[in-house]
């Protein structure tokens, strides 16, 4: 360690194998604390090579606890979090509207790290279960048309990054590689990164596997679509940028999409949304990343999708999937 260490400090980058062996190590408990919390830090001083980020996400893939849901044609909603504007939890939001349009959601997500509240912080507080049991897994799917992969329960490997992680309490290459590293590698991907050189990075990665994806970064910073401004998108169909007008939307206020600062704040947000009295700006930015979801698994546009995204919102199919959901974990 202390030979990479000496090599990343001097703006050298590491290969893809080296990258992968570092994670390999630090899963065997092959490096201590100040070790581990040294690499971690290298990389919030200078950035990430598409070589190092390829080993990092092999690694974490081959060491994950994978999920057999072959057959239910599945796509994740998830962002790599890091962009500091503490929004509401959009991407799960989103992700239960996808379910209530007919679309097989498996979330992945984690407790938040350097946010308010992550996505497993909203939904352990709703009362849904986290459970790598695959029957259970499975039986959620195919009755409320999503599964929730609680992180640390698929990648015990990571184990001890996390505390460090926490203590840290920044964004570190573990926000990049989350959305990555789902581990019942589904299908369809729609991702949020934090900035535009990671944009560029994840769609070289998308672009060699045989996923349908959509890679999207608003250009005031925010790693969803946030209607604040302009997105861009990369997929597998085409590079754009959207705008608001595109969907026949206005543009939004960033305060019109804050959070909260606690989870209960959040929790409270979440369901109020998801039962249809959330403002126009909260369903119109929910309903604009549901709906690249759902374009993306479907193979349809994305103003369709939206449109299917609003309906599975207001029809209540989206808070459906949320309440069974809660119902199958009591």
């Amino acid at each position: 360690m202390k030979a990479l260490l000496n090599r990343l400090i001097n703006q050298e980058s590491i290969s893809s194998s080296e990258a992968k062996n570092v994670l390999v190590n630090i899963s065997e408990g092959k490096y201590n604390q100040s070790q581990i919390a040294s690499f971690l830090t290298v990389y919030m001083m200078r950035s990430i090579t598409l070589e190092e980020l390829r080993g990092f996400r092999d690694a974490l893939l081959e060491l994950c606890i994978p999920v057999d849901l072959n057959g239910y044609n599945t796509i994740d909603l998830c962002g790599t979090g890091g962009d500091g504007k503490d929004t509401f939890n959009i991407s799960t939001l989103s992700s239960f509207v996808t379910a209530g349009a007919g679309v097989n959601v498996t979330k992945h997500g984690n407790y938040g790290v350097s946010s308010a509240c992550g996505s497993s912080n909203v939904m352990e507080h709703l009362g849904i279960k986290f459970t790598n049991d695959i029957d259970f897994l499975k039986r959620s799917i195919d009755e409320t048309g999503i599964c929730v992969l609680h992180a640390p329960l698929f990648h015990p490997a990571m184990k001890n990054v996390a505390p460090i992680r926490k203590e840290l309490g920044v964004k570190t290459f573990f926000n990049m590689l989350g959305p990555m590293v789902n581990p019942a590698f589904p299908d369809n991907q729609m991702v949020g990164v934090f900035n535009l050189e990671l944009l560029r990075l994840y769609g070289y990665l998308y672009q060699e596997t045989n996923k349908n994806y959509a890679v999207v970064h608003a250009l005031d910073g925010y790693d969803e679509i946030s209607l604040t401004g302009k997105t861009k998108v990369i997929s597998n169909r085409s590079e754009v940028l959207l705008e608001p007008k595109d969907l026949d939307l206005n543009k939004i206020e960033q305060k019109e999409i804050f959070g909260g600062k606690t989870v209960k704040q959040a929790a409270k947000l979440f369901t109020k949304i998801i039962n249809g009295n959330g403002t126009e700006a909260h369903a119109n930015v929910v309903c604009a990343n549901a709906g690249l979801a759902i374009a993306t698994a479907k193979n349809i546009s994305h103003k369709e999708g939206f449109h299917l995204a609003k309906a599975s919102l207001i029809s209540g199919k989206a808070k459906e999937s949320l309440t069974k959901l809660i119902e199958l974990s009591k």
